[in-house]
């Protein structure tokens, strides 16, 4: 009968140690994605750019005239 404990007692330790690796690799896996979201949170704002915003932008920047901006506004509108 000790032999037979013996081996439900390694199968436990065995269970337990891989219980562990497993809590240890989920919270690794969690505090790795909370950086990455709040890495992407920051460097991207919270509002996304419309295309009338990016329109304005060109036309600022002198990448298309007037008239191009406006026929391009009129047709997002």
């Amino acid at each position: 009968m000790t032999a037979q404990w013996g081996m439900m007692g390694l199968w436990g330790g065995l269970m337990m140690l891989v219980f562990w690796i497993v809590v240890i690799v989920g919270i690794f896996i969690l505090l790795k994605w909370l950086i990455e979201q709040t890495k992407s949170s920051s460097t991207h704002p919270t509002e996304k750019e419309t295309a009338l915003d990016i329109l304005k932008k060109r036309y600022a920047k002198g990448e298309i005239g007037k008239e191009e901006f406006e026929e391009k506004k009129k047709d997002l509108m």
